[in-house]
Parts: structure tokens; sequence; C-alpha cells
């Protein structure tokens, strides 16, 4: 091997460090500057920097176009003897074998395609340049086939080995070489086949840096250059780390085009039992593997259970297809282990900060990594139905609709360009196998374990959302969208928008207020709604409606930080939703406040209202649970999705001002809103309903390992409480109660409940809570304030899964039992 090719990997580690360096200081968010610029600088900012800014993301676009020309050439060089080679390899006097052919050229025809196609996105939209010009969808769709990159690099040693053997071997080979010397062949054939590609990402990824820097936080842009980043500079970092060598367990059969399209971990589920699973979808199959051992990122191998070629995959099953029964993990385990996972990294934070040993660290990050693989384990329960057309059937949980669509486009698309069946030998199941462990993507569990020291943890608080409109369709639908984020690696269904009927251009004009634990992102999904039961669609086992668009977008804190809306547009198969964003920290969204109106009941101190009223219980709260009884009990996600804010609003104004008409108007308002009003009702009393006098005791008893003691404690608590609170508390509880009987139906176990009105009712005032008072700083999940939510979380379970609450005397029974409420 030529002193080139055999020092090229050190050069290409150095490099490549030093290209991670500058990734991460942008990932992390340029903390010093984007602070500087999002707090100071944009209100400095004049109107002839921004105009500055944008025409250098036009200069910036142009040098990549032009940069882009030179590699296509010499990509289109390195091709050129490729199909005469092809031509003369199934003659009887081949220059090279197809095996030798396939080696050489592995992977350049499919990266020439990739910058073909980017190129030819590009060149348009430069040329048509205006400042409001979009190119943020091109960078990120050429991130995310960084995958034939992977294998391009893996594959290089043995490209350049194979081509000076044929070279020495080969008199012919040899002689075309030295034909295109002129052409200078030789030498892009190794500096291109060794570095350009690399180097081409390195190249893009620091255009990613300049675009950046020149985009401003509210361009539509902004957020899909960000994530193409983040995509680019983990693809580097992970050539960088791995500088063993890699070749023995990389190759896929040659004469095949076969790459890697997607991988995931997934849950499937085998006889009933959950299985953790690596899936890798290729071009002509999908293949389910399992990681046999993994240590340090070393030694990985993996064991396939099972392939289906994409020519034999389909979704839909034979009619006599039995119910699939999904193993339901209870919620209170599920949120043992979020407890767990907080408190480790907590333990992981206030180690490093002691400076301890990383012996002490890595043990406490095993013990992390542990509990976020059985969290992963037993959290999804969205089935995912494969079938073989051989008959057998697989099946997986996922987490969201937005991930279970994202599959099945993919494998739908790609089932298109897949015209032969794929058969393989046990041998080349094997090797396929095998090549996993350097071909995937995803390294990790999509969970904090796995994020970089300097990554946000994610944000904390409330999102108001208003779903504007949606353009591009063409033909008119019924049409609503849905909003979910992420918590703890997974995501949930947290708002809905009411079906906008039979139109192009719906305009919804709808606000959600949406809590966020930790949230990194918000997907939106744009459904069509299907009134017609014989069209519904029924895989999976379900009607559902059909998705017409999804699209996501990055909770960025910096460019959140401002009290003010911040607009975008998320783009989805040719649709594009119009959005508008505003976040409240957790510690000023769930500040007290001390009750200022004489009038109203919002705000107010509830004995005030109750007094007011002459009731026992505020006609606010039977109002509001009598209406949901009446419609609401068999809503999915009655009381944690979010209703429509504006209707909240028009609600919470009506009860403040004694109107007469609020009966009439629950009853055309959506039932969430009727729900989201009530929630908002207890948020806002200046003290919580559980009291901050007695809310320590309260926390403490609830940890009391003793089940006498602690009934006791509890129990003695709650009957102290005044009059007005135990009286409305009571009252809420038995409505809570009745709507988990219908759990089967609206999904809202005990423990859902407790998790939304636990903090509700029971937190404390500011002065009397643990919230940081810092506002710039996101809270972590490991910080002491998510400890005391999940002790308010376990303190109103406790008396939700009461079968009775004992009084001691007939004084207090008749408090409680009154029907004068």
């Amino acid at each position: 091997m030529p002193e080139f090719a055999s020092a090229f990997p050190k050069k290409l580690r150095c490099k490549l460090r030093y290209f991670k360096r500058i990734c991460c200081d942008e990932i992390a968010g340029d903390s010093d500057n984007s602070f500087y610029s999002n707090s100071k600088m944009c209100i400095l900012q004049t109107e002839c920097d921004l105009e500055k800014g944008l025409e250098m993301r036009k200069w910036v676009l142009s040098g990549i176009l032009a940069t882009e020309e030179t590699y296509l050439s010499h990509l289109e060089a390195l091709l050129l003897p490729m199909k005469p080679l092809k031509a003369a390899a199934t003659t009887s006097q081949p220059v090279l074998t197809v095996a030798q052919i396939e080696t050489i050229f592995f992977k350049v025809p499919e990266l020439y395609e990739i910058h073909k196609d980017f190129y030819d996105g590009l060149l348009p939209r430069v040329q048509q340049w205006s400042h409001h010009q979009r190119v943020g969808d091109l960078f990120q769709k050429l991130a995310s086939q960084l995958g034939v990159y992977r294998a391009f690099v893996d594959n290089y040693e043995l490209a350049v080995e194979t081509a000076e053997k044929c070279c020495q071997a080969n008199t012919q080979f040899a002689e075309i070489s030295e034909v295109r010397k002129n052409l200078n062949y030789h030498r892009i054939l190794q500096f291109t086949l060794l570095y350009k590609p690399v180097d081409r990402v390195t190249r893009s990824t620091l255009v990613l840096h300049d675009l950046l820097k020149h985009t401003p936080t509210s361009h539509p842009d902004h957020p899909l250059l960000q994530d193409a980043l983040r995509i680019s500079q983990n693809f580097l970092s992970s050539i960088n780390e791995e500088t063993t060598p890699r070749r023995q367990s990389m190759t896929v059969k040659k004469g095949e085009n076969r790459q890697l399209l997607k991988d995931s971990f997934m849950v499937e589920l085998v006889e009933g039992a959950r299985k953790l699973r690596h899936v890798f979808l290729f071009t002509d199959l999908l293949l389910c593997a399992k990681l046999k051992k993994q240590i340090g990122g070393k030694n990985q191998q993996y064991d396939s259970k099972w392939y289906i070629p994409l020519t034999d995959l389909t979704f839909q099953g034979p009619e006599e297809t039995e119910p699939l029964t999904i193993p339901q993990v209870p919620d209170e385990e599920l949120d043992a282990m979020k407890v767990k996972i907080s408190h480790l990294r907590s333990e992981i934070q206030r180690e490093k900060r002691a400076n301890k040993g990383s012996k002490v660290i890595d043990r406490l990050r095993k013990k992390l990594s542990e509990q976020e693989s059985l969290l992963l384990l037993t959290s999804p329960s969205m089935p995912l139905r494969l079938y073989n057309k051989n008959g057998k059937s697989y099946s997986f949980l996922i987490s969201s609709d937005y991930e279970r669509a994202e599959w099945k486009e993919i494998l739908k698309e790609q089932q298109k360009k897949c015209l032969k069946t794929s058969s393989l030998t046990s041998m080349e199941l094997q090797m396929l196998t095998s090549s996993c462990v350097k071909l995937q993507t995803v390294h990790h569990i999509p969970l904090s374990v796995n994020k970089e020291e300097d990554e946000s943890p994610g944000l904390y608080g409330f999102l108001n959302v208003i779903v504007h409109s949606a353009s591009g369709l063409k033909q008119s639908l019924n049409l609503y969208c849905t909003l979910e984020v992420d918590s703890f690696g997974f995501f949930s269904n947290k708002a809905k928008t009411r079906v906008y009927r039979y139109t192009t251009e719906p305009k919804w004009n709808e606000e959600f207020e949406i809590e966020l634990e930790g949230s990194q992102t918000l997907r939106l999904l744009c459904y069509e709604k299907c009134y017609n039961k014989t069209k519904q669609n029924k895989e999976d086992g379900e009607s559902t409606d059909r998705i017409m668009g999804k699209g996501q977008i990055p909770l960025d804190p910096q460019t959140l930080q401002g009290k003010d809306w911040q607009r975008t547009v998320i783009p989805m198969n040719g649709i594009e939703v119009k959005l508008s964003m505003k976040f409240t920290s957790r510690e000023f969204s769930l500040k007290r406040m001390p009750s200022r109106k004489p009038m109203g009941v919002f705000g107010v101190k509830i004995s005030t209202v109750t007094k007011r009223e002459r009731s026992k219980v505020p006609y606010i709260v039977r109002q509001c649970l009598e209406e949901i009884e009446r419609r609401g009990m068999e809503e999915v996600g009655i009381y944690r999705v979010s209703g429509v804010a504006t209707d909240i609003q028009a609600l919470k104004t009506a009860f403040d001002t004694n109107n007469k008409d609020v009966s009439v108007m629950m009853s055309e308002m959506d039932v969430n809103a009727i729900a989201g009003t009530l929630k908002l009702y207890f948020r806002e009393l200046p003290e919580p309903l559980f009291t901050d006098e007695l809310y320590p005791n309260f926390a403490g008893g609830i940890t009391l390992t003793d089940s006498v003691a602690k009934e006791s404690c509890m129990l003695n608590l709650l009957l102290s409480l005044p009059e007005p609170n135990l009286v409305t508390f009571l009252f809420l509880l038995d409505h809570l109660k009745r709507v988990a009987e219908k759990e089967s139906i609206n999904k809202m176990s005990l423990h859902n409940l407790a998790t939304v009105f636990g903090p509700t009712l029971l937190r404390p005032a500011e002065k009397d809570s643990k919230i940081p008072a810092n506002p710039t700083q996101p809270i972590s999940m490991g910080d002491s304030w998510s400890l005391e939510v999940m002790a308010q979380v376990q303190v109103l379970l406790y008396f939700l899964q009461l079968e009775t609450i004992p009084t001691p005397d007939s004084k207090r029974q008749s408090i409680l039992f009154s029907t004068e409420v």
C-alpha cells in the first residue's frame, strides 16, 4: 500500500478532531455568542445588519454550489471507467472481476446520485434568490443520507488495497490507469476514494456552521440547519472515535446494490413478551437483530433474528388475524424508573462537581444505562405489525404515531423501488448481520445517558403553540393536526385541533398550552378525518385517519428564551403548516400569586369564593365536573390532552364575571377546554388545595415505609384541611375515580390522573418551593424540583387508591357527604 494510503487514517482522525471542535461549539449553541445575540444584539441589531447577514447566506450557498460542481466532476472522472470495466467483466476476457469492480467503486455511484440530487435542488433556489428562500430541507436530506458515507469509509482500505493489487497483477488495468494520466486518474482514484467524500462531509459541516451564523433564529431554515449540523457532527465524531481496524466485520456481498437506509432500536413483541431489537432497513430487505454484546462501544456482536425481503413485506394481514394483546406495564413502575433515572443523573452531576474518580461515574452511568434500557423496553405501546407473504407476522411496539408513520412511509417508498426478491443463504445472512456493527447509524438508545456533556437537558415549563393554518393542499379535505412532544426520550400526543371541514386552506388559529418535561422536539402531524367507515385504514387492527403529512422542529432554549412569540413554518410532503410558539419556564409558569382582587374566582382564595357563593364546593368546580361527567368520561386523554387556549380563556372570563350564559358556553365547547379550565382554576389558586402549611407534612408522610403509620399520618393530615379545601378535594376525588373506571376507553389510569393533578393540587407557593431562582438556566430532571413533583404525584395517588376515607366523628361525616355541595 502506498505511503499516502497508509498515513491517511491518522491524518483523517486529526482533521476530524479539528472539525469536531468547531461543530461542538456550534451544537452547544455557541453559548457566549448565542446568548449575547439573543439577549442584547437582537435589540440593537439594525435592519442593515440583518440585510447584510441574509445576503451572506447567498454568497455562502454560491460557494458550495461551486465546490459541488468540482466534487461531482471528480466523481464522474472516477466513474468513467466503471461501465466499460463492468461490460468487460461479463466477457471471456475480463479486466477485473465483478467483485473487484464493486469493491473499488463501492458506494461511489450512490454518492454521485446523492450530490447530483442536492446540486439540482440547490441551484434553482440560489438562482431565484430572495431573503425568504429556504434551503434547510436540502441540507437536512443530505445529512440524513450519511449512512452511505459510513459504508464508503468502512470500505476505503479494502478498496485501495484491491486497486493496488489489481494494478500489480493485471497489466490491462495498469494500462488504463497509465493511459488516464492526463486526467490525473490514478491520483483521483486514490485521493477521491480515500479522502474526497469524507472531506466533502467536513466541508459541508463548515458551510452549515457559516449558514447558521448568517441565518436569523426566526427564519424557517434555522431549525432544519441545526438538525443537519447535529447529524453531520455526530457522524464525524463517530468516525473519530473508531480508531481500530473496521474492515473485518463490515462487507456485504459484492455485486448487490444494497445500502443501509435506516436503523433504530425497537421493541418487538414475541409470544407476548417485549424484546429489545435493533432493526436495519436496507434497500432490498428489513433485518431484525439482537445486540449480543456491548463493552464500552467495542466488541459489539449482532445475532440475526429474522429478515423479510421488501418484495414479500405487507402491512395487511389475513382476515382471520387475531387481535394483538399488548402486555402493559403499570404506570407506577414506569414512574419509578423515571425517579431512579432522575436520582442517578443528579448523582452523576454531584460526582462531577466533586471531581470524583472516573470509575465512580462510570459505575453510575452503567446503572443509568440499565434503567434507560428498561424504560425503553417497557414504555412503547402503539403496535406496528408487519407480515411476510409466507404467512409469518412480526409485531413492534412504537411510542408515537409519528414514529410509526415514519417507518411505514420509508418502507412503502422503498418497496416501490425494489423489484427483485432478495433471498440470502445462511452465510450471506451472517455476513450482512456482521456488517451491521459498522453500518449502524444509531449507536445508543435515545435517552439522556447518551447526551453530550454540554447538550441541553431540554425545556421544563409550558409551551404555548398557536396552530395558524396550512397551505399546499391540492384537494379539499377534512383536516386536523395533533402535536407531540418528548419526555424521557419518548413522544406522546399533547394537543389536537378541531377538524376543519372540506377545504384546501384550513385556518385553525387555535392556541394550546403544553407542559414540557425535559422536552427537546415538537412534532406535528396533519390528518385527513375519515367519516366513511368503509374507507378507513384498518392496519394494525384499528381504524385510523389518514396521515397527510408530518414534520418536527427542535425546541431550542436560546431561540425560545424571549417573551415574544416565535413564528415558524413546518414543511411536510408539500404541505406547510404555520405555527407560533412562546415558552414560559417552570419557575414562572408555576408561580402562585397572592390574591389581589375582591371579585371573580380565578386567583381568589377558595374559602372566599365558597363563602361568597354560600356553597361548600366552588360553582366553577361543580359546573366543570358536571359537564365532563355528562360527555367527557370516554374522551381519550381527558385531562391530559390540552384544550384550545382561547376557549379556556373565554370560560375563565365568563366564570370571573359571573356570566349567566356560562353553562350554554360550556355545552358548545370541546370537553378538553372544560377540563383545561378546571386545571387552570386549581393552578391559579393563591394557595394550593392542600395548603402551604400542611404541604411539607404530606411530602414527608408519603415517604413512610410502615403502612399503618403512613395511613394514620396521611388521613389525619387530610382531615386537618380547612373545610372548603377538604370537601372540594373529596368532591374532585370521587370524580377522578369514576374517570379511572373508564380507563379501557379513555386511557386515563389513576396514576395518569395523579400525574396531571398532583402538582396542580399540592405545589406550594413560591416561597415554600424548591424551584431554582435563576430563570436563564433550564431545570434538569436530576434536580430536586423533579423529585418534588414525583412526591406530589405519589400523595394524590395514595388517596386515589383508597377505597374510602374513614372519618372520626359524625360532624366530619356530615361535612364530607353533605348533599348541599
